[in-house]
């Protein structure tokens, strides 16, 4: 019995996951500008994080790490199966390389385009009067006959409707455009945007099984110093993490305490993280709430990391900073 419930407290796994420091992974091995291999010094490395679904050895061993987080399924996945939650992983991802190609593409100077069909579903919540009529991969092409060029426009078009208003959904599902009435009391949708760069300049990711948006940052860095600036990197290990907007900006990710972690054990002395002031309904609900920056600088000077942590707002804040610290 003692054997049982040994196997069984290393084995089965219990409706909860593990997020801890996972690790970094240079650019160059999942990118090609124009068939180029990018061999000048130093390197751009993406991170991340582990999350693996939890034993009960696995939950008491995260509990004696301050730096692991214990999360329900719920708050992982959002209530998504284990299969559509790595599908929409695999739609940011999608959307961060895309927005990286065009930013790095525009700041080179290089010629681009980027077409906007729609936003992908993520998600819909179960009281949403969509329920069951949307689903995961749909890309929603417009609401009350208006087209916007991003998610972001669209949930802001949304948010301004007065509650209980009708509204009509078009969206595309297996090549066909359809034409859908609905949506009281909001649409309860989940959403990110579904473009594609059209550009001379051949820029190809092989990322497999990679998932999320948090790499765009890096790939944006990396795609313009092939581009623009071929010793940008000065022979650095840079590491970093953020979103990428079309407008350049850089967006806050999760994680950012266990991702400078995952950069030091690289070997990374820098390390771009987010910087964005933390809105008025976050630090209403909690007052302690942290830019990333200041997540990532916090970890960084309590573990005595020897790694430069480099608050960034956009794009080309880290640019600057990278051609001022040349040298140093």
């Amino acid at each position: 019995m003692v054997s049982l419930l040994l196997w069984a407290a290393v084995l089965i796994p219990l409706p909860y996951y593990v997020e801890s420091p996972g690790g970094a992974s240079d650019v160059r091995s999942v990118l090609r500008v124009d068939g180029q291999e990018d061999k000048e010094d130093g390197s751009y490395n993406f991170v991340y994080v582990q999350v693996k679904q939890a034993s009960s050895l696995q939950l008491l061993v995260a509990a004696l790490d301050p730096h692991a987080d214990v999360h329900t399924a719920e708050e992982m996945t959002g209530g998504s199966s284990s299969a559509d939650y790595f599908r929409i992983s695999q739609f940011y991802m999608e959307t961060s390389q895309n927005l990286a190609k065009y930013e790095a593409l525009t700041l080179a100077n290089k010629e681009a385009n980027m077409d906007f069909f729609g936003v992908y579903v993520l998600n819909v919540t179960d009281d949403s009067t969509f329920k069951n009529v949307l689903h995961i991969a749909d890309t929603v092409t417009a609401v009350n006959g208006k087209k916007f060029e991003s998610s972001k426009e669209l949930i802001d078009y949304v948010s301004s409707l007065d509650l209980g208003s009708d509204v009509q959904v078009t969206y595309m599902t297996s090549g066909q455009i359809i034409k859908l009435a609905n949506g009281k009391n909001g649409i309860g949708i989940c959403l990110v945007d579904h473009t594609e760069v059209h550009s001379p300049v051949n820029i190809e990711f092989q990322t497999g099984n990679i998932g999320g948006p948090s790499a765009s940052l890096m790939f944006t860095l990396s795609i313009y110093t092939q581009l623009a600036d071929s010793t940008l990197r000065d022979g650095r290990v840079i590491a970093g993490t953020g979103t990428i907007e079309k407008d350049g900006s850089v967006g806050d990710i999760g994680g950012a305490d266990k991702k400078v972690l995952s950069a030091a054990k690289a070997g990374a002395s820098i390390f771009f993280a987010p910087n964005n002031p933390v809105s008025k309904e976050v630090l209403k609900e909690n007052p302690d709430a942290k830019t990333n920056y200041e997540e990532a600088l916090e970890v960084a000077k309590k573990e005595k990391l020897d790694i430069t942590v480099v608050p960034v707002t956009n794009v080309q804040e880290a640019i600057d900073y990278l051609k001022e610290s040349k040298g140093e």
